[in-house]
């Protein structure tokens, strides 16, 4: 074979190589494009969070309610005159509820074993406080009820009103006791209520005196 046959025979052998390549590429290239089936390639795992990981809002805890001692003046069962009992009371920012809940609870009477000085029946209609200090109390008429008596019983009323107030809290100079939404003039026709009272200590009850041994020795 001369070497221009050869070079015939191999230039024609390269084109139908080239026209096979050619016919058949469309087919090599789906397959090369076709996507795997599922579960060839292995999923990832989602991401999870351990349980020590999880954070959860703590729990408020419930505020403590806060509170305070005021001195409240109730009859003495040994002696005439008034006698003060402690008490904690829940604590309020606004001076007027303050005063409020302490009226409610010298209405409840006494823990202690002393005597009431307003008929429990009493309810606290309104509590207003004047920028003078002036604590305005408006009572239900019941307060005017069940007084042990006569001036002294109205006194002791009136003042362990007051004096309870007062001895409280330092901002209150007087108090102007009022009946059912009205002024009073007085609760049983013996002490004046017409305008704001002061404390009067003079109220308390003496304290007895006991007996000391003065006698000398003998030597």
């Amino acid at each position: 074979m001369n070497p221009r046959r050869a070079n015939l025979l191999t230039v024609l052998g390269l084109l139908g190589l080239l026209v096979g390549v050619s016919a058949t590429a469309p087919r090599w290239a789906r397959l090369l494009t076709r996507p795997l089936p599922a579960g060839t390639e292995e999923a990832e795992p989602a991401p999870t969070r351990s349980p020590d990981a999880i954070s959860t809002p703590a729990a408020k805890e419930p505020e403590a309610v806060k509170h305070i001692n005021v001195k409240l003046f109730f009859q003495s069962p040994e002696r005439p005159g008034l006698v003060i009992e402690e008490r904690a009371v829940a604590f309020s920012g606004d001076l007027a509820e303050q005063l409020r809940s302490v009226l409610e609870e010298l209405i409840k009477g006494s823990g202690a074993g002393l005597l009431p000085t307003v008929d429990p029946a009493t309810r606290v209609l309104e509590v207003f406080v004047s920028a003078r200090g002036i604590a305005y109390v408006d009572l239900s008429k019941e307060v005017g009820t069940g007084l042990p008596g006569g001036s002294e019983g109205e006194l002791i009323t009136v003042y362990s009103i007051v004096n309870s107030l007062t001895a409280s809290f330092p901002a209150v100079k007087r108090v102007q006791i009022l009946v059912d939404d009205h002024p009073a003039s007085n609760l049983a026709g013996h002490v004046d209520l017409s305008r704001p009272l002061p404390a009067d200590m003079t109220f308390l009850a003496a304290a007895l005196l006991a007996p000391s041994d003065t006698t000398p020795s003998v030597p």
